[in-house]
């Protein structure tokens, strides 16, 4: 299984404009090779280098195993969104509040659907996926905080 995203090559500096100041989105996911008998997936996006520990960005599980394209502000009926670090649902894209730091993005391929309630947290979300993941995938972004007076480009 391989996950890429059209906006970055894994391990390269994601694009200015997705770390201008007040943003908040994520580019969108391409998925290839889902094993043919995965009953559904789950993304994960944290960010490992954090001061304050592995700070955990977005979590969505339950998508459908057929999904080949995910984005964030459009997913696919089905899928469940859980909480931010700091409690928040949906994505917490870049950038970060300092310096420059890998984003990892994982998408793991499970033999069930997880009977998690939207809003679950990452400390409910790992031990349900215990004894069920049936390949990983990871990408990862360096995401830089702009210096001031950049305007990002692209």
């Amino acid at each position: 299984m391989r996950v890429i995203s059209p906006a970055f090559e894994d391990g390269e500096i994601i694009p200015a404009h997705w770390c201008a100041p007040a943003s908040d989105t994520l580019p969108r996911l391409e998925i290839e090779g889902v094993p043919p008998c995965a009953a559904s997936l789950v993304v994960i996006l944290e960010d490992p280098e954090s001061p304050l520990g592995t700070v955990t960005h977005w979590l969505v599980w339950n998508i459908p195993p057929e999904t080949r394209y995910l984005d964030p502000a459009d997913l696919p009926d089905g899928a469940t969104v859980g909480l931010d670090t700091y409690g928040g649902t949906g994505e917490m894209g870049p950038p970060p509040p300092t310096g420059r730091r890998h984003y990892r993005w994982e998408i793991l391929a499970l033999d069930t659907a997880l009977d998690l309630p939207t809003g679950a947290s990452r400390v409910q979300l790992d031990p349900a996926l215990r004894g069920h993941v049936l390949e990983r995938a990871r990408l990862t972004a360096i995401v830089e905080q702009p210096e001031p007076g950049d305007t990002p480009g692209e």
